[in-house]
């Protein structure tokens, strides 16, 4: 007996629309499609009798018997028939699919037509009789209106006829490209902590022992070395506060002058937003922490001067400048001593930078000035920012 056709389209059902009430209790729905959802009234509302399938009618128990355990399938499955590679699918099939239009109905090969080459080899071999299991397999697809990158674990699985010939297969897929993405982000942010955890290590070592070493006294070295890791660990709050990999020079500055609070109002900063890599960024603090310490017992905040900071990102030949500039010292001179302080700020920065630095001792003024290639700066990413109201 054969199976009443409504005008219902394959695509307003495969669309996620339901075929109203009242028409589908008319529909003479074959036992092996009942309960199949989407994927059975999508079945069931195309002419077949228009492909090389023919009339439903006409399908040989094989496919029937296949088809009904594919849609009571909640795993996602597919269906490929005879040598138009006829698609069927389940409804957890539709995600997969995405908004490939009316797939249920049109050669496999077709619907998958970006990456036919790659599914080609191994339906070819379902096909011969041999089934296929890869996981996590790669493949640039495009089920919506832009290349994606996804992975997929499957088995190709030849499906038989009543004569024992191979007559299709069937696709039974799991989706797992959130996993592997997930996996990947996780060995970038564990690599990212590896490579930061070897940053401080090394910046610890090198502080204590040039701490200690230059100092003339065991209490001397030792509050040296309190104020430097003090400053360091500002630094490394600031980073995790800014939820990634950059710190911006103007935070670095206000967190490098918060134990001063009280010397804040004979501070000027001018430059814009600029965000710096985190070896880039503890390595900026540390040379800081020696120009607010040096300026306290030494330079212009030891007395009623002031200090200026600019740093500059200009055009893209231009070099990125950081330039402290202290005023109203008393006699400034450069200091008959060469401690760690001075190596710091004279070697171990710039080296960080790939940059250089220098110094100017004259009358009243101070100023030292960091340069870097603009590559250094521009390699990391915006600061994140919480949003404001």
């Amino acid at each position: 007996m054969g199976t009443k056709q409504l005008t219902l389209t394959a695509s307003h059902l495969q669309s996620g629309h339901d075929v109203p009430s009242g028409r589908r209790s008319i529909l003479k729905y074959p036992l092996f499609l009942s309960g199949g959802g989407r994927s059975a009234d999508a079945i069931m509302a195309r002419d077949w009798s228009e492909t090389p399938l023919g009339p439903m009618d006409d399908w040989p128990q094989s496919l029937r018997i296949a088809l009904g355990m594919m849609l009571a399938s909640h795993f996602p499955k597919a269906i490929v028939w005879g040598e138009a590679l006829t698609t069927f699918h389940n409804d957890a099939f539709l995600p997969i699919i995405g908004e490939k239009p009316d797939a249920i109905g049109r050669g496999f090969d077709e619907v998958w037509s970006e990456i036919w080459p790659d599914l080609e080899p191994m339906i070819q071999r379902a096909y011969a009789g041999e089934a296929t299991f890869i996981e996590n397999f790669p493949l640039t697809i495009r089920r919506h209106d832009y290349p994606e990158e996804a992975y997929f674990t499957f088995c190709y699985s030849p499906i038989r006829d009543e004569t024992g010939k191979v007559a299709g297969m069937m696709d039974t897929v799991i989706e797992t490209t959130q996993t592997i993405l997930s996996q990947r982000q996780l060995g970038v942010v564990n690599g990212e902590l590896a490579h930061r955890m070897r940053n401080m290590l090394t910046m610890v070592t090198v502080i204590s022992n040039m701490s200690l070493r230059h100092a003339r006294t065991l209490e001397e070295g030792r509050a040296a070395l309190s104020q430097r890791l003090a400053a360091l660990g500002r630094a490394q709050s600031l980073l995790l506060a800014e939820k990634g990999s950059a710190m911006d020079v103007a935070d670095l500055v206000e967190h490098a002058f918060a134990p001063h609070a009280c010397l804040r109002d004979r501070l000027i900063l001018s430059g814009g937003e600029c965000p710096l890599p985190s070896k880039q960024g503890l390595s900026l603090s540390l040379a800081l922490n020696e120009l607010i310490t040096n300026s306290i017992k030494y330079g212009a905040l030891s007395g009623a001067g002031a200090v200026r900071i600019d740093w500059t990102q200009t055009g893209p030949d231009d070099p990125f400048r950081f330039i402290w500039t202290e005023t109203g010292v008393e006699n400034a001179h450069e200091p008959e001593r060469r401690g760690f302080g001075t190596r710091v700020l004279m070697e171990f920065v710039p080296a960080n930078f790939l940059g250089e630095a220098r110094r100017e001792f004259g009358g009243d003024r101070f100023v030292y000035e960091l340069i870097a290639p603009l590559a250094v700066v521009r390699s990391a990413p915006a600061p994140a920012r919480e949003a404001t109201a």
